[in-house]
């Protein structure tokens, strides 16, 4: 869309732009944003970079040292469709305010140092990424958080529970629980919501493999985009929750990444296709690979993974809610082992994608609470360390197993399996034990463990599990 910055006056002027927006990440995985009028945006002024105070962003700097400055990404330049005015935005990286130096716990730069340290190992040159995108959508979400009030209120028309309400629905055509995948109109009701934010993803530059319904009643959704490296596809993951959210909110609905908002039902993951090249040869594939035609390398990498799974979800599962996802009996996987088709493993390699150049691997533990810099770049690193420590996944015991494990006939085969932290808090001190992987090549700055886990454990942590539980209250009021 735009060479460099260097040709931003004249596409300004040609596509009729009233504002430039610039967008960043936080270390936490939020969003945030500055405009100026398209007419102050000079190129003069972007490659000087656009001040701000880092000092009010979660997990940047303090008060007397805040000041750090935007640069815009001329590769990340789209048209933004939701904005009344005409609005060009550009995703950006951090610079120090003095030195330009890229500020070291810039997400997008620990994404970028990443994909560099890939090339110092010789065994592949980039990587290539697709997350998968599930979601729900409400028409109404209502909660309350007071000292003698707990609440919460999801709701959506195809939900089973209004196929009384004659106001609500009336139709009959209501959606039964845990039936939603792949359900079809006029049960799904929301596949022009779904089309809209595709358009409006391939208008920006984001390729779309597909939408459809999900399994989660109600109103649960997937988008799934073309895989891609791991710094634009972290990019990409910013992109999709933020037109899924606009284009809700447009239409007159919410749209959350929350991976469990609701009990007994389906929770939402981001689930992580993944594989090495090296030139145009695929790394990951082995016509004579013992296990689904995957390369020695390719399980060194699996085993990096599982390896250091309990410390990666600390990063790739950084919610209380995560937790809440990962039981047993919802496809998410919460026990450390590789299959093929097997969506009960943490690592599941797709049987579809058995051509050489498709032969990939999926990490299914994690969910949209991450950052995905944070995430995709640790899942690299830990890929990468099996890969330089030769592990081999069958002889640390995770797998393959082609079984699915929740049946009862397997009880005793699960029971031998390691499983994943069943808390936040676990998963802390997973990576508080098991972080060196990540400080490799001074990929990750060495105290952002520190930061990372005292931000999560004071904000996140402490707050849910000090609070009562409205079921506490069903359970132990006459005790």
């Amino acid at each position: 869309m735009l060479k460099d910055l260097n040709d931003i006056e004249r596409f300004l002027k040609e596509r009729e732009i009233v504002m430039v927006d610039l967008k960043y990440t936080d270390l936490f995985g939020g969003w945030h944003h500055v405009t100026l009028p398209a007419s102050h945006a000079t190129p003069e002024v972007l490659e000087k970079g656009i001040g701000f105070d880092s000092s009010s962003i979660p997990g940047f700097k303090s008060i007397e040292a805040g000041d750090m400055c935007l640069f815009p990404d001329p590769k990340t330049a789209f048209i933004d469709p939701f904005w009344d005015e005409s609005t060009l935005s550009f995703i950006c990286t951090i610079n120090e305010a003095d030195t330009k130096k890229p500020f070291y716990r810039d997400p997008r730069s620990i994404a970028e140092k990443a994909e560099a340290y890939l090339q110092t190992t010789g065994v592949a040159d980039r990587s290539q990424w697709g997350p998968e995108f599930e979601y729900f959508v409400f028409s109404s979400v209502n909660f309350e958080d007071e000292t003698h009030w707990q609440s919460y209120r999801l709701d959506a028309p195809e939900a089973h529970w209004n196929s009384h309400d004659i106001e609500i629905h009336g139709s009959g055509l209501t959606m039964p629980p845990k039936g939603g995948y792949h359900a079809i109109p006029p049960v799904d009701q929301y596949y022009n919501l779904r089309s809209q934010t595709v358009k409006y993803l391939q208008e920006a530059g984001v390729e779309v493999h597909y939408h459809h319904h999900e399994v989660g009643c109600p109103s649960q959704q997937e988008i799934e985009v073309v895989l891609g490296p791991l710094a634009r596809m972290a990019d990409v993951a910013m992109m999709v929750k933020y037109f899924v959210k606009m284009t809700a909110q447009e239409n007159g609905f919410s749209a959350t990444f929350m991976p469990k908002p609701m009990y007994r039902e389906a929770g939402s993951g981001m689930h992580f296709h993944q594989h090495l090249f090296k030139g145009d040869q695929p790394v990951f594939f082995d016509e004579k690979g013992s296990y689904a035609n995957l390369s020695k390398v390719a399980l060194s990498y699996i085993a990096g993974i599982l390896q250091h799974a309990p410390a990666l979800l600390a990063l790739t599962n950084p919610s209380t809610n995560s937790y809440k996802r990962l039981v047993p009996g919802y496809e998410a996987p919460v026990n450390m082992f590789f299959s093929l088709a097997n969506r009960t493993a943490a690592v599941r390699v797709p049987k579809y994608a058995n051509a050489p150049l498709d032969k990939r691997i999926e990490f299914r533990s994690p969910d949209a609470t991450c950052n995905p810099y944070i995430a995709m770049a640790a899942i690299l690193m830990a890929g990468i360390d099996g890969i330089k420590k030769n592990l081999d996944p069958t002889e640390l015991g995770f797998g393959p197993y082609d079984q699915n494990l929740f049946a009862p006939e397997h009880e005793d085969l699960r029971r031998q399996i390691k499983g994943l932290p069943v808390s936040l808090n676990r998963a802390f001190k997973a990576l508080e034990d098991d972080h060196d992987f990540l400080t490799a090549g001074d990929v990750f700055p060495k105290d952002i463990v520190r930061t990372w886990i005292d931000y999560k454990l004071k904000k996140e942590f402490l707050e849910v599990r000090n609070r009562p539980h409205p079921y506490e209250v069903a359970l132990y009021y006459n005790c």
